[in-house]
């Protein structure tokens, strides 16, 4: 049984503040926790533009039954502990009826387990750690793909596509990029592949003119590296200041125009490729989303478009409830899809998209993400 069963079950007075309508204020509070300062704060305000844009449309055509949503901003700089002062903040000040996030894979794990304990409605826009999920959280989804499904396509993609097998395998220490290298670390096990490297960098280092030394020593003809963009530009700039030939990998957070910058411009990007959705923008279900976007003069930025999705997901649920229960809110996720800003989704029992699809990017000439064959 899990901790929100158990919750449920532990007292008839426990039980009675969820089977009464979950949403008797005069209006709907909804979290949205994220970097919103530090390194990673471009994630966090895309996700918070999302999430504000749907939320000002529902708003505008008259709430949900009336009651207007009101948002709630936390920020958790992508730190575990903050995370849980930004969940413990939500539940007993602001108390709001469900949150969208958090962003990093390792805030959402300690946060959703006082989300659950406390029977929120959860939805991480980015955060694809496998455990996020598989611990049988009944409040938990996600809008995004798993770590260990981006793996499969990320070998396939480096042995079979770039037919390459000399791999060196980097990581930030951190609950995202480290599960995400695990993964693939696996994967290629499974293959009868060894990585000629394993190496942990630290978050917020810079200079990894020592770790490209080591990459070029151990022979490695491509690099995949699990983390966010602040290291990532630099490593790759760095090898290309060292003159190492690797093709360098990684995986969905790379998919923000600011990778061009932190890497030193278009031209170190030739040999470089991340794996992400597929272009929601190309989605023909999609269209109602990206012409409110429009409207509103929002650029839909890749995390802008799963916040907004989250968003949806959030409102499809209370709505399709009907103003239940908590309870009432998880089952119709589960026994529904939501047309969304990247895509139709619909949810398995663990919380997760079914059938989510993760393809490859390359850049051309200009730094512009294009599929890569």
């Amino acid at each position: 049984m899990t901790r929100f069963s158990t919750f449920f079950a532990a007292t008839a007075i426990a039980s009675s503040l969820f089977l009464v309508p979950a949403l008797a204020a005069d209006t709907i509070k909804i979290g949205v926790a994220g970097p919103m300062t530090g390194a990673n704060a471009t994630f966090g305000e895309q996700v918070w533009t999302g999430v504000s844009a749907y939320v000002n449309e529902v708003n505008a055509a008259g709430g949900i039954d009336g009651k207007q949503i009101e948002l709630v901003k936390g920020d958790d700089a992508c730190e575990p502990k903050q995370a849980v002062a930004v969940a413990n903040r939500f539940v007993d000040q602001d108390k709001v009826q469900a949150v969208v996030g958090h962003f990093c894979s390792s805030s959402t794990i300690p946060a959703s387990e006082i989300y659950n304990d406390n029977g929120i409605l959860t939805v991480t826009p980015s955060s694809t750690n496998p455990i996020v999920t598989d611990r049988g959280f009944e409040t938990m989804f996600r809008t995004c793909g798993r770590d260990d499904q981006q793996a499969v396509v990320a070998g396939a993609f480096i042995l079979d596509t770039l037919k390459l097998d000399k791999i060196a395998l980097i990581h930030d220490k951190d609950t995202y990029g480290q599960g995400l290298v695990d993964a693939l670390k696996k994967t290629l096990e499974e293959r009868g592949v060894e990585p000629v490297l394993y190496e942990g960098l630290t978050r917020g280092e810079r200079d990894f003119n020592a770790l490209v030394t080591k990459i070029k020593s151990a022979g490695a003809t491509a690099v995949y590296f699990g983390g966010l963009i602040p290291e990532a530009g630099p490593l790759i700039r760095q090898i290309h200041e060292q003159g190492l030939d690797v093709k360098f990998v990684s995986g969905d957070a790379l998919a923000q125009t600011e990778i061009v910058t932190a890497a030193g411009g278009a031209q170190n990007l030739k040999n470089v490729y991340y794996s992400s959705a597929a272009n929601p923008l190309e989605d023909p279900a999609t269209a109602d989303a990206q012409a409110a976007l429009k409207k509103a003069n929002i650029a839909p930025d890749n995390y802008t478009l799963f916040g907004y999705a989250s968003a949806q997901t959030i409102v499809a649920a209370v709505q399709g409830a009907k103003e239940g229960s908590v309870e009432d809110q998880i089952a119709w996720l589960r026994a529904n899809s939501v047309k969304s800003a990247v895509g139709d989704l619909a949810w398995n029992d663990k919380g997760d998209v079914k059938d989510f699809k993760f393809v490859f990017y390359a850049f051309d000439d200009a730094g512009t993400p294009v599929p890569s064959n």
